[in-house]
């Protein structure tokens, strides 16, 4: 898995390539923490590179967006590819955490 990030505006925009899952979840979560340590509070994650997301992927989205939600914050994903889309549509996190076609799209 790969992480870039960027700030743009008031928004931190996370590129994440590869694999999403048991393996470097772990590796995203604490990234994460990092991220809500210093203070970021509205993150769009740009999947145009993700080419596989799991359960344990899921997880730590979920948990960052929980996190996120308490301090009044945001969290969106966009560019996602057609297999990462399904699976977020088939676990229902498109009902609460919004998807964009891109990232421009995400920080309007």
């Amino acid at each position: 898995m790969q992480i870039k990030q960027n700030k743009v505006q008031d928004y931190l925009v996370v590129e994440i390539g590869g694999r999403l899952d048991s393996v470097t979840a772990a590796e995203f979560e604490q990234a994460s923490v990092k991220w809500l340590a210093d203070g970021e509070n509205n993150i769009v994650l740009d999947l145009k590179q993700l080419d596989y997301i799991s359960s344990a992927g899921l997880r730590v989205i979920l948990a960052l967006a929980k996190k996120l939600k308490q301090s009044q914050g945001s969290l969106s994903w966009c560019s996602l590819s057609e297999i990462v889309l399904d699976v977020v549509q088939c676990a229902g996190f498109d009902s609460f955490i919004p998807v964009y076609p891109n990232s421009g799209a995400a920080m309007k």
